[in-house]
């Protein structure tokens, strides 16, 4: 259900200029931030939200619930939909890392528009989305940014949160995100460079990592591997594994136990393959491929969650207050 209290200020703004932007398979999607700002001018830390999915959607559970926990403790939020693939067709190599990076130069350059300190600009991510965020955390300084006045700005987030993240491509990677992201046949290099517990350097930003020992997706080595490089390079980290939950748990309130997301904007490019997909206008879609979005999409399939273990919000759901504590310190 809907969240109560005054008229939070909404709006979507593209981050990519016209001829900017020309990823093959966005059937005329343009990546975007929805904002949720208060309705005053006194300028607040801001946090840029970044759903999950598997690099094939940014799922709406992992945006709007998200973005209004941290919202109603006084931030003005963003909500990035960033670059995927649902056709799993054409890889996605380093675009949705630039997608991150305009993302935060963006709302930088427009911080008295968005109301937000510019020295207080927060990621959070969750699974895949994680594994963007975390690829900002150690690759920011690698990215130059098309616009010649955003490349002044710095892309370096003041503090990183990682939900159940994608992290590493090696022995405990969660295959399907990889392959959606660099294709079936990524070189060694690519796989080094998105294998991020590799490449975190002592200028890393500050990481605060969650996840659950059960998570079946993936698995929780990620979040230890992470951790260990955070901790050998001397980065400021915080790092909670709970023994219980399965992978997606996004904000474990009364509100998700409900079944209340919200915020299907995230799913405008996911949505407009499937669409163009069963016109048979997909961008090298195999057959296969085309018949299992048919049926996850058109054929009245839903997601059925089988005994719900209400239990999970005494301990999984304080983890906004552990990263709450943990953020406030920068």
């Amino acid at each position: 259900m809907p969240q109560e209290g005054p008229v939070i200020k909404r709006s979507l703004e593209k981050i990519w200029k016209d001829g900017e932007y020309n990823y093959e398979a966005s059937y005329g999607f343009t990546p975007n931030v929805f904002a949720y700002i208060h309705p005053d001018t006194e300028k607040r830390p801001c946090m840029l939200v970044v759903p999950g999915g598997g690099y094939c959607m940014c799922c709406s559970h992992e945006g709007e619930l998200p973005a209004m926990e941290f919202y109603n403790r006084g931030m003005n939020v963003l909500v990035l939909s960033y670059t995927t693939d649902i056709t799993m067709s054409v890889p996605l190599k380093k675009q949705p890392l630039n997608d991150i990076s305009r993302a935060v130069r963006f709302i930088r350059k427009n911080a008295d528009k968005y109301c937000i300190d510019p020295a207080k600009v927060f990621i959070m991510g969750f699974s895949a989305g994680a594994h963007v965020c975390g690829s900002l955390a150690v690759h920011y300084d690698d990215i130059t940014d098309p616009d010649t006045e955003l490349n002044t700005i710095s892309n370096r987030p003041d503090g990183v949160i990682l939900s159940y993240p994608v992290i590493t491509t090696g022995e405990y990677t969660h295959a399907d995100s990889i392959k959606t992201l660099l294709g079936p046949d990524p070189t060694d290099e690519e796989l080094l460079y998105f294998s991020l517990e590799k490449q975190v350097k002592e200028k890393t930003p500050p990481c605060f990592i969650w996840q659950t020992q059960e998570d079946g997706l993936v698995p929780v080595e990620n979040s230890y591997l992470f951790a260990m490089a955070l901790r050998k390079n001397k980065v400021p980290f915080a790092h909670y594994v709970f023994p219980a939950g399965y992978h997606g748990l996004t904000i474990a309130n009364d509100t998700f136990f409900k079944g209340w997301s919200g915020g299907n904007y995230t799913m405008e490019q996911t949505m407009r393959a499937a669409f163009n997909v069963r016109e048979g206008k997909g961008v090298n879609v195999s057959e296969k491929r085309k018949q299992e979005i048919i049926e996850q999409f058109f054929e009245g399939n839903e997601f059925q969650e089988d005994g719900i273990d209400m239990s999970l919000k005494e301990d999984v759901g304080l983890w906004s207050d552990l990263a709450w504590a943990f953020i406030s310190r920068f």
